[in-house]
């Protein structure tokens, strides 16, 4: 008998399926994707306060066998876990991808191990980790120094970016066309916690890479990588942000320069020792070639999954579960080129005012577009609106289905049209 059941066990960690900003996340689909091949899942919440943005969330707990909250002692929670008898231990999400590494490899279940967990958290230890495998790479810098960031601005030259080292979801992104304007930044950051109520005690400088920006989600089962979904973002210059993501759109496996993206995407796993589980890779196709962003350990966040499910029938909540319960069919099918059946996209309003919102005046006509298909209003009136600088402060998330692109595309104009400053009623 395996454990407390003869069905397969399955550790999630850190599932938080609802984030404070209002947006459903992805952990919200990890246990039913498991059930739904007959196993059983245990919860385990890695601190027993949860982060930041994620106070406000509390687990679907139908989906699990038991939620364990582990107090700071590893062997009280390891002999928790061991009596289920876990096959696998999984992400929910990028605050879990240390726990889970830890966890995984003293389970002795598959794991990427914790010889690189730092690479795969902090983005200076990943930047060098990626570029000591020989992939081209922007140059970056560690710093809480602002004399010594100023200086390497002034080396760089141009823009540069700035950001938290430990964060997500654009948390402190700052794009920055002076020293000044780069010291200021970091005094910004290091002067409050990140969106996972950690301290920012130091910032990454990157050089400013030109170029679309795509996303690679995948899975790896023993080193073999599957590509689930690649999404194309579009940038915006607004609200004094340069480069501000707005939008984004699933493209085909196969499309111009795709197979170079899943090389060099490859080729990070491989360098982050990334063997089993999901990864999500940002990624700028510059004019020199393939470029890394960052990486992310874990499903991809913003709902994508789900969103990539809609789109072509499956995603990587689909591969990951047969990575852990039927690795067979993984070794089938892996290689296999995804097919999209209805192309999809979102985007959000990109608020250029800020105040107390009495209301909007545009949503109607949103919802008459031909390829809408769901509205998230997360700034409802009576509520502070304020400009939009990153992927919190969008005011309202737009998403568009059809089986003809050309609509899809039509409409993501259509609302860029529509948004602005008129878009807004403001109290006096």
């Amino acid at each position: 008998m395996k454990g407390l059941s003869t069905k397969p066990c399955v550790v999630l960690v850190d599932t938080y399926e609802t984030a404070d900003h209002g947006l459903p996340q992805t952990a919200r689909h990890i246990a039913p994707a498991f059930l739904a091949l007959g196993a059983e899942c245990v919860r385990v919440q890695s601190a027993p306060d949860a982060p930041g943005q994620y106070r406000k969330s509390s687990p679907t707990m139908s989906n699990y066998r038991e939620n364990i909250v582990h107090d700071g002692d590893l062997a009280k929670t390891l002999d928790a876990l061991a009596v289920h008898e876990p096959v696998a231990v999984v992400a929910g999400g990028e605050y879990a991808v240390a726990f889970t590494d830890e966890l995984s490899e003293a389970l002795g279940v598959p794991s990427n191990g914790t010889a690189l967990s730092l690479a795969r958290r902090d983005k200076s230890a990943m930047g060098e980790a990626v570029a000591a495998a020989g992939l081209p790479v922007a140059r970056q810098l560690l710093t809480a120094d602002e004399a010594e960031l100023a200086a390497w601005h002034r080396e760089v030259g141009g823009r540069i970016v700035v950001k938290p080292n430990r964060s997500a979801g654009g948390d402190g992104v700052s794009f920055c066309d002076t020293p000044e304007r780069s010291a200021e930044a970091l005094r910004t950051i290091t002067g409050r916690q990140n969106v996972f109520s950690e301290d920012n005690d130091f910032v990454i400088a990157q050089e400013y890479l030109a170029g679309s920006e795509y996303m690679v989600n995948t899975v790896s089962m023993d080193g073999l990588h599957q590509v689930c979904d690649i999404w194309k973002s579009s940038r915006f210059a607004i609200n004094g942000v340069p480069d501000l993501l707005g939008a984004c759109q699933i493209v085909p496996r196969r499309g111009p320069g795709h197979d170079e993206l899943v090389n060099y995407a490859f080729a990070v796993l491989d360098a982050l020792g990334i063997r089993h589980s999901a990864a999500h890779v940002e990624i700028k196709r510059t004019p020199q070639g393939p470029r890394l962003i960052e990486v992310g350990s874990r499903l991809s966040g913003g709902d994508l999954p789900h969103l990539a499910r809609l789109a072509i029938g499956e995603s990587q909540l689909d591969w990951m579960a047969d990575a852990v319960l039927r690795p067979e069919r993984f070794r089938e099918r892996w290689g296999e080129d995804y097919r999209i059946r209805r192309h999809y996209a979102w985007s959000a309003l990109l608020s250029p005012v800020e105040g107390t919102l009495r209301g909007y005046t545009v949503l109607d006509e949103i919802e008459r577009l031909e390829s809408f298909h769901e509205m998230f209003v997360l700034t409802r009136p009576g509520k502070s609106l304020r400009r939009t600088v990153d992927d919190t402060t969008f005011p309202v998330v737009v998403t568009f289905m059809h089986e003809i692109e050309e609509y899809v595309l039509r409409d993501l104009g259509t609302l860029r049209y529509l948004d602005g400053v008129g878009c807004y009623e403001l109290e006096p």
